[in-house]
């Protein structure tokens, strides 16, 4: 590290990455000595939100919207005992503890009534986390070390430039212009244009008079604006829907209430009646009761890291259909019988036998890839019976090749799929096919590090990765807690939500002057509404971005969005920018890499798979694959990078 200089960086994006930048910056400083040396460090951060929560994690936001993980997960603080030891700060579940036992003056009557049944496997609200956020950034800048000074500017970045002596003009909105040797772009969530087809509706919208919400931040959104006892369409079943289901009925006074085995809804007469379509035709998953994030009964046997590094060493860029997915295949199969066995052992004549016999046939070497699967599916037909087999990719799909007389009949199917999925998720370990999608889980951490930074063919992570895989995935793995299936469940059987069914077609009746939404596999004529929501987060491309900040970097050529080749030879933008790894550094449109801007977060995600989750504190218990916390590590390849210029 190079002591006795001033260094002046400006962190652009204030929420968790800038954050840990931020943190990074003031840990490395701290063990390079660099103050005694005489040396100076200057840190302006800007953002429109407040520092720590940035956007998405305001503290204000309201107590309906969940994280999708449990306490003993996130953290903003690495634990990598090989990077700079933190000068302050925690994980989110030792903060909540801490919290429970001695509660800082900040937390609001809403915080502590919160923490005060906030369990380490309970899933807490993004309203706390971002309180966890803003107290951790206080932390930090408590014990700033010397020679340390940072300054906030709660206002957007709008321009950054060259300047001819190497650094860069930063120019933010209404406030002038400041200068820093190096910006970091930690932009986070950003508006994006509308697709074509939601354009044409929120046109028609304008025209007939009609209320279209387009995707967006679901704590930005107006919901009362949802006139209460019309219909309302709602486009998209992902995590977003339960946001939009929850605001919309407990949100305007409805209750859950336990009725022995089930749960009930009352209503509060202000509800809209939510009419819910996505392709699928049903929501996500919910996730798995379980002790730890991942199965403890699951083991990897087959997507293992060191059986991926293989690729690498023998000089191969793995293709995702061809090498990847086989693998892990079967350890989704391995978990799904091996759990059947231990669950339910009569299922087969003989478990010992049949378990043995499909080992042989899972194993990589035993059969080509072309004959595997045709091995494992003799060996399952002549032991499982025909009712106990798995078939894996109906598993997100699970109103596949079904029809229904109404749209009654469809929503009885869909309570059905729901209540058996929330008892599946009750029984935990001891439920195949949540062990099942427990192996996709596992193999999904292990293949962010396999595939990042060009770790498999742009054709494969075009087509496989990013085509099928992906959502297959999401919807198995990434669902809500096992409550929001019952209480939909609940609202269905209330009357407040109905479903469209899957592969709706959305339009526009004119002249009845309504939005409609009708399923190929559905009779009955389409549903109809005056209002329509898309229960999306706006679209994560850097080419359809509305940021006049980011706008302005592609048009001057500071960044370029990253070009990849399909299967058939031909050049797609791809979602994310192109950067060399690293640290990460934008690629300018003239092919030259910056060694004084860095990206890190949302807009890596042509470098890195699944750029949107937190970074993953160290478990107790459990494997720790390195893609948990490798959103942290990037922020430190940053900071060591920043100190070093």
């Amino acid at each position: 590290m190079v002591t006795s200089q001033s260094i002046r960086t400006a962190l652009i994006g204030a929420g968790p990455r800038g954050t840990s930048v931020l943190e990074r910056l003031l840990a490395n400083w701290a063990a390079g000595g660099a103050a005694q040396a005489g040396s100076r460090l200057h840190i302006d951060v800007i953002d429109p939100h407040p520092a720590g929560p940035g956007h998405v994690w305001q503290p204000g936001q309201s107590r309906l919207y969940l994280m999708n993980t449990q306490s003993f997960y996130p953290t903003l603080i690495p634990e990598d005992p090989q990077l700079a030891a933190p000068v302050a700060g925690t994980t989110f579940d030792r903060w909540r503890q801490r919290q429970q036992q001695d509660p800082l003056p900040a937390l609001t009557e809403d915080d502590r009534a919160e923490l005060a049944v906030l369990g380490s496997r309970d899933f807490p609200s993004r309203a706390l986390y971002g309180r966890y956020l803003r107290c951790t950034l206080e932390e930090l800048l408590a014990v700033m070390p010397d020679g340390v000074t940072v300054d906030f500017h709660e206002t957007a970045a709008t321009a950054v430039r060259r300047v001819g002596d190497g650094t860069f003009d930063v120019e933010l909105a209404g406030h002038g212009t400041l200068t820093a040797d190096s910006v970091v772009f930690a932009l986070g969530h950003l508006d994006s244009r509308l697709s074509p087809e939601q354009r044409q509706l929120q046109a028609a919208a304008a025209q007939l008079g009609l209320r279209y919400f387009p995707p967006a931040i679901p704590a930005d959104v107006d919901w009362s604006a949802v006139p209460a006892r019309e219909p309302v369409l709602v486009r998209g079943m992902g995590l977003n829907f339960f946001d939009v289901m929850g605001q919309l009925t407990e949100g305007r006074g409805g209750k859950f209430v336990d009725a022995g085995d089930t749960l009930e809804y009352l209503p509060s007469g202000q509800e809209p009646l939510i009419i819910a379509a996505s392709r699928r035709g049903t929501p996500y998953r919910a996730k798995a009761r379980l002790e730890g994030y991942y199965p403890a009964s699951v083991t990897l046997r087959y997507c293992t890291g060191p059986a991926l590094q293989r690729f690498e060493s023998t000089g191969i860029t793995p293709a995702f259909d061809h090498d990847l997915w086989p693998l892990l295949h079967r350890d989704a199969l391995w978990a799904y019988y091996s759990t059947l066995m231990r669950s339910d052992p009569g299922a087969v004549p003989d478990p010992a036998a049949f378990l043995d016999e499909l080992d042989e046939a899972l194993h990589p070497h035993a059969h080509t890839t072309a004959k595997w699967e045709e091995t494992v599916r003799a060996v399952v037909e002549s032991h499982v019976r025909p009712e106990h087999r798995l078939d894996l990719l109906s598993l997100a799909a699970p109103l596949a090749e079904r029809t229904f007389e109404s749209r009654a009949d469809l929503d009885a199917a869909v309570v059905d799929y729901l209540l058996d999925d929330a008892r599946r998720s009750a029984l935990g370990e001891s439920d195949p096919v949540k062990m099942t999608i427990g192996a996709l889980h596992h193999g999904r951490a292990v293949l962010k590090s396999v595939v990042a930074d060009g770790g498999i063919t742009d054709e494969s992570w075009i087509a496989g990765l990013r085509g099928w895989f992906e959502s297959f995935v999401e919807g198995l793995a990434s669902g809500p807690p096992a409550l929001r299936a019952e209480q939909l469940a609940a609202l269905a059987r209330a009357g407040v939500v109905s479903f469209v069914g899957p592969d709706p077609k959305f339009g526009l009746d004119r002249k009845a002057g309504l939005f409609t939404a009708a399923s190929p596999w559905v009779a009955g004529g389409a549903a109809a509404a005056r209002t329509m929501v898309e229960a999306l987060a706006p679209a994560n491309r850097v080419t359809v971005n509305e940021s006049p900040l980011l706008q302005q970097l592609l048009a001057d050529g500071l960044v370029r969005p990253r070009t990849m080749m399909t299967v058939e030879g031909t050049p797609v933008q791809a979602t994310g920018l192109d950067v060399r790894p690293h640290p990460y550094r934008p690629v300018a449109a003239n092919g030259k890499v910056s060694g004084r801007l860095f990206v890190l977060g949302l807009q890596l995600s042509s470098n890195q798979w699944g750029t949107a989750i937190a970074a993953e504190a160290v478990p107790q218990a459990g494997p720790v694959y390195p893609s948990g916390q490798r959103t942290l590590r990037d922020a430190d390849e940053i900071a060591r990078a920043i100190l070093a210029l």
